[in-house]
């Protein structure tokens, strides 16, 4: 026949919509022409391909080749589709059987000499034709370097090559002893080394609200002069965050396939992002002509570290605001549009000033008020406003430095108490407190009469918005998951409160 049709994958932000790849031999001058909205990558792949079978003992037909993308309306972008052209031109010339070809989805991009190399969202691709599919779903076949990441999608059917005559071999006639193996993955257990917390000296409100964030999910300002241990309690902190689910492991391994660096042996393992002061907007969220995840994106169901937060420019912070409230980020382009998920919790650090010795000891601070409150103005109000805990990290005295060396709690001591924290709120609401709404604020977060008058108290006169009075009530669940208290006591408020206060007391 003249004519094969294959199936593939493109990929639109985290969703892989499905191409047909149909390659049609006809009579003419040898021409090999790619149709269907594609990219420079996939225009390349003319040359790709037919290097590949030319060194893999193929013949070239010298007709007529068109190879359309289909649907047409959809951008193609990248060298995932040089095997399933290879093979169309093998099957419609009769170089290969290809009766059994609608039983499987092909990617991957082919080197000159036939073999096969890695490709960006394979797990993304692979999550899609798994839920695409119903009654026989088709089995994919990749490359190899790509099959432990495409495998974590239970039930998926791998099939890895690493060449083009594997997968020829495949389909042959005598593919009974040349038959590429299903790929089944072994997820070790890996231990991760995250720095421990027992290597921090002193610092125990810090720690206390480290602790309190990682417990309900809530984001945290650290203020305090240089030197003061902001990088270092940051650092510590993603191993005190509670075991990533298999939903939460997944989605974020699928975002970084699509950025082409996700590992195996980093599976379940919290991301930890921490963007330089000079990234851009598009670092932060993501964008480009062919969208990409941006920072935001990768610290997905992990933490996203802005040190030295002041010295962002204010309007690429200004970015964040929208995705720290919905967990999601939508990159609108004129040609394509697309939608990343961003549930992560921010931990920023900051100099109380400019110099960073504001209320130092040593009174080396310099800085006029009218200096120190533009500082501050760097950020927003609305962007402060979703902060909920803001505390001050101050310098340790030089007399208690080394005394305490050693005795701090270690990290695993502080998970134990927050992943049952949360387990709490698994069990009660079945999400973090961060993530309530605000009807189910008014069902979890009830308080005492005391402590509703105490929260009131403090609204009027800081001058809280509704933002603030609700971040502070999922702040003060927490407080009271950790004290395994079913009710939210005056001192878990109060404690909630002191969270809030500090660039106001600066």
């Amino acid at each position: 026949m003249s004519l094969a049709v294959l199936k593939s994958r493109a990929l639109a932000g985290m969703e892989a919509p499905e191409v047909s790849v149909e390659v049609h031999l006809a009579n003419g001058l040898p021409s090999f022409t790619i149709v269907g909205l594609p990219d420079t990558e996939v225009k390349e792949s003319r040359d790709r391909v037919r290097a590949a079978l030319q060194n893999c003992g193929f013949d070239m037909p010298a007709r007529r080749i068109t190879a359309n993308l289909a649907p047409a309306d959809l951008p193609k972008e990248s060298g995932r589709f040089d095997l399933p052209i290879a093979l169309g031109i093998l099957a419609a010339s009769g170089q290969l059987p290809g009766d059994q070809l609608h039983h499987y989805e092909f990617a991957g991009e082919l080197s000159l000499s036939g073999q096969l190399r890695p490709i960006r969202g394979a797990l993304a691709m692979t999550f899609a034709m798994q839920r695409s599919q119903a009654g026989a779903p088709r089995a994919f076949i990749l490359p190899q370097a790509n099959a432990d990441e495409a495998a974590l999608v239970s039930d998926a059917c791998i099939y890895p090559a690493h060449s083009l005559l594997e997968v020829c071999a495949h389909f042959a006639a005598h593919a009974s002893q040349t038959a590429l193996q299903r790929h089944r993955p072994v997820l070790a257990a890996h231990a991760f080394p995250y720095p421990d917390f027992a290597d921090v000296q002193g610092q125990q409100q810090a720690r206390r609200a480290l602790e309190v964030a990682a417990a309900g999910g809530h984001n945290v300002l650290m203020v305090g002069p240089p030197g003061a241990g902001k990088t270092m309690l940051a650092s510590r902190f993603p191993g005190v965050l509670p075991p990533m689910s298999d939903e939460e492991a997944l989605e974020s391994a699928a975002v970084h396939s699509l950025g082409g660096n996700f590992k195996v042996e980093h599976w379940k393992r919290r991301p930890y992002r921490a963007p330089h002061q000079t990234a851009s907007g598009v670092a932060l969220v993501g964008g480009g002509n062919v969208p990409r995840p941006g920072e935001i994106s990768l610290a997905h169901c992990g933490v996203l570290f802005l040190d030295e937060i002041a010295e962002f420019q204010r309007r690429v912070l200004d970015v964040l605001r929208q995705p720290m409230e919905s967990g999601v980020i939508s990159i609108s382009r004129a040609a394509r549009q697309a939608e990343f998920p961003a549930r992560f919790q921010l931990i920023a650090a900051m100099n109380p000033c400019p110099c960073g010795y504001l209320g130092h000891a040593s009174g080396r601070c310099r800085c006029t008020p009218d200096a120190v409150l533009r500082y501050h103005n760097r950020l927003s109000g609305p962007l402060l406003d979703r902060i909920d805990l803001q505390i001050e990290v101050a310098a340790m005295p030089l007399a208690a430095l080394g005394r305490h060396a050693g005795a701090g709690e270690s990290t695993q001591a502080i998970a134990t108490r927050v992943a049952a924290a949360f387990a709490l709120q698994l069990a009660r609401q079945g999400k973090s407190n961060q993530r309530l709404s605000n009807v189910e604020i008014e069902q979890h977060c009830r308080l005492e009469p005391h402590g509703e008058q105490l929260l009131h108290g403090a609204m009027t006169r800081l001058h809280w918005s509704a933002r603030t009075y609700h971040r502070v009530l999922r702040v003060a669940r927490s407080i009271a998951d950790l004290a395994d208290s079913a009710a939210i006591t005056p001192p878990h408020v109060a404690e909630a409160i002191q969270y809030r206060r500090v660039l106001r007391e600066i």
